[in-house]
């Protein structure tokens, strides 16, 4: 067939420049017909080149565009020209096990001695060219999402401080929209004299390359459209684009968060404020309060030791109760003089093993003999303020003492590692408590049983709840009516090495 339109030379000549050609490359005529092909062809399509001599080029080509290509191809050698051919379009080959690829393809018109027209196309299999175009558009649809979805104001600008991109949420922070402000200086959304800071640091680190705030951030103040101007954290990334250098800034409106700030300092000094005048009450409490009230009880007792024959049965219960009432007057003095140095006065932490702590607070308070007290479980050391600890023992096991009503009382102290804290429990078969009461007895002065029945200032389980508290604890209770109470409450494992807060 060849013969038929070229002479030897020009077989060889053709044959010579397709063969030393990388890029797969094929000469066909008028009528669509292989005239010749070079081994990096059949290698794309898998073909030999028995297989495609003298057959139509439409063999390379999907089944679905065979029929439309035919017209194509007549209409080049109408006006032959060396082009891409399909401009526009995407191209796709069809090798010989008919799996499909994209291909670009470059035709350049021929001629042969005896002025036959041939065209001459080369090839490319750009499959790998689409995979990365594909998981570039992908990336950049996922990079303008997120762009488009950010809470925080997003901005950036090229090397010379002009805006270039503007998300909707800067548009909303700022007040202006992005076709508006692209094109304007950044300097822009930033009032004096932050305006010419910026300008000087931008013109001093292209110069310099010295970073102030590139990869981290500071506090600035913005300026919007209207004139207005807030607080904001600003925070500015650099990065290249081929050879144009941007730098691209998140910007965080902090007005709420600055509010907060000025609202807590505020706060904080009516704390500090407060416990000035605590510390002033507890002093007159402790001073001008205790001295009368011993007075009162000195005078109370010397009456009654006295003059106990001077008085009738009904004066003798009116003595008993007043000394009764001094008694409780000074126990609730120094409750709330414990209550209000907790958090306020603060101790040294030590190690305190909570096995001799607790039979310590046992020995202290003497229980009667129809009371057993046990402790059933290994108590931990830990390292703690002593006296709150000894405080919140002692409070626990008075109440089950002074509250119990059965002729062989039993309290029993336990503890076990609960994950992160140590649980604690103190238990007796008393009365037990009415669930209605449970929240209501943790509060300051309260108090379930007579005050003339039995003695208490209501001050002790509101002082374990916020010792407890203060150590980052909780104190709950478990009970029922006839049978008995449960305290529990929890310590953090490892006390010493958490930070307590100021207190409130």
């Amino acid at each position: 067939m060849t013969k038929r339109y070229l002479d030897i030379l020009e077989v060889q000549q053709l044959d010579w420049l397709l063969k030393s050609a990388a890029d797969a490359m094929i000469i066909s005529d008028r009528e669509g017909r292989i005239i010749l092909a070079n081994p990096p062809l059949f290698q794309m399509f898998g073909y030999t080149s028995d297989e495609l001599i003298d057959n139509p080029i439409e063999i390379l080509l999907p089944e679905r565009i065979r029929h439309g290509h035919v017209s194509l191809r007549v209409d080049y050698f109408v006006h032959p020209s060396t082009r891409t051919m399909g401009s526009g379009r995407e191209l796709f080959g069809r090798n010989r096990n008919g799996n499909e690829f994209p291909v670009e393809v470059s035709l350049s018109p021929l001629q042969t001695a005896q002025g036959v027209a041939l065209v001459m196309a080369t090839i490319h299999d750009i499959t790998v060219r689409k995979r990365a175009e594909a998981a570039l558009q992908e990336s950049e649809s996922r990079m303008r999402a997120i762009f488009d979805t950010a809470v925080d104001a997003i901005v950036t600008i090229n090397e010379m401080g002009v805006i270039d991109r503007f998300n909707p949420a800067a548009e909303r922070l700022f007040g202006y929209a992005e076709a508006e402000i692209t094109g304007r200086n950044v300097s822009a959304l930033m009032p004096s004299p932050y305006r010419e800071m910026h300008d000087g640091y931008l013109a001093r680190y292209l110069q310099t390359g010295e970073k102030k705030i590139i990869g981290s951030g500071r506090e600035v103040i913005g300026l919007r459209k209207d004139g207005s101007v807030f607080p904001m954290d600003l925070s500015v990334a650099e990065m290249w684009l081929g050879e144009r250098r941007m730098f691209t800034g998140i910007v965080r409106d902090i007005s709420q968060r600055r509010h907060a700030e000025e609202q807590n300092m505020r706060l904080m000094q009516e704390i500090s404020s407060a416990n000035e005048e605590l510390t002033s009450f507890a002093h007159v409490v402790s001073h001008d309060l205790k001295a009368p009230l011993r007075a009162i009880g000195s005078l109370a007792d010397w009456l009654s030791t006295d003059y106990a024959d001077k008085f009738d049965l009904e004066g003798k219960e009116h003595m008993r109760l007043l000394i009764s009432r001094v008694h409780r007057m000074g126990g609730l003095i120094d409750g709330i003089l414990q209550y209000s140095r907790v958090g306020r006065v603060k101790e040294e932490f030590v190690e305190i093993d909570l096995n001799k702590l607790v039979r310590d607070v046992i020995d202290l308070l003497a229980p009667p003999p129809f009371i057993t007290v046990s402790i059933d479980t290994m108590l931990p050391v830990i390292k703690v303020e002593p006296t709150r600890i000894e405080q919140v023992f002692q409070n626990l096991l008075s109440n089950a003492i002074k509250y119990m009503d059965k002729s062989e009382g039993t309290i029993h102290i336990g503890c076990i590692l609960d994950g992160t804290h140590w649980k604690f429990n103190v238990t007796d078969n008393g009365p037990g408590i009415e669930q209605r009461h449970f929240e209501r007895i943790f509060q300051l002065f309260q108090t379930l049983a007579p005050r003339d029945r039995i003695e208490s200032t209501g001050v002790g389980l509101s002082l374990v709840k916020k010792i407890v508290e203060m150590y980052s604890g909780r104190v709950w209770i478990e009970s029922m009516i006839g049978e008995g109470s449960t305290f529990n409450f929890t310590l953090p494992v490892g006390l010493e090495k958490k930070k307590r807060s100021d207190p409130v």
